[in-house]
Order: structure tokens, then C-alpha cells, then sequence
């Protein structure tokens, strides 16, 4: 299941969020999401979990919990639209 994580903090590294997924099973990928010109972070990334009933609560018992001062924010990541454009190019 890919897993959508905001409101993260700057300083977070794949490893860290890694860690914390990883209290819940099996963690196949980690990406964190920054701008392509400066690289700082842009405070979201995405959890691939293999096993749903491990990402499932993951997200129960993730989303909202406070992180170096944020609260982040963790449901199931939604497909990209059809009609999706990329930006910027």
C-alpha cells in the first residue's frame, strides 16, 4: 500500500521515516519529495508497506502524531489523475 505522509518536518531524512513506519511491519520503499532546483525538502513523502493490514494501522496510529513539533498527517496515497500535467517543464 503507498501511503501518503505531510506535514513532516524539513529536517526528516528517508531513514527517519523509515524507522518510524518500521514499528508496524515491513517498509519497501521510502521517498521524501523536494524541489527539484534548491533540494530542501517540501515536507511531504510517501511509505510503500506491502502487507495492508500492517499499513493500515500505521496510518491509525501515525496520522496526527506530533514529530519534531509537527503533526503529521498520514493516510493512503490516492492515484494520480488521468488527466494529470506535469508542471514546470
Amino acid at each position: 500500500m503507498n501511503i501518503y505522509v505531510g506535514n513532516l518536518s524539513y529536517k526528516i531524512s528517508k531513514e527517519d521515516l523509515k524507522q518510524l513506519f518500521e514499528e508496524y511491519g515491513e517498509v519497501s520503499s521510502v521517498s521524501l519529495i523536494s524541489d527539484k532546483y534548491t533540494g530542501q525538502s517540501k515536507g511531504f513523502g510517501f511509505v510503500v508497506m506491502e502487507n495492508k493490514d500492517d499499513a493500515e494501522r500505521a496510518i491509525q496510529e501515525l496520522n496526527g502524531r506530533e514529530v519534531d513539533h509537527r503533526e503529521m498527517k498520514v493516510n493512503e496515497a490516492r492515484p494520480k489523475p488521468d488527466n494529470f500535467v506535469k508542471r514546470n517543464r
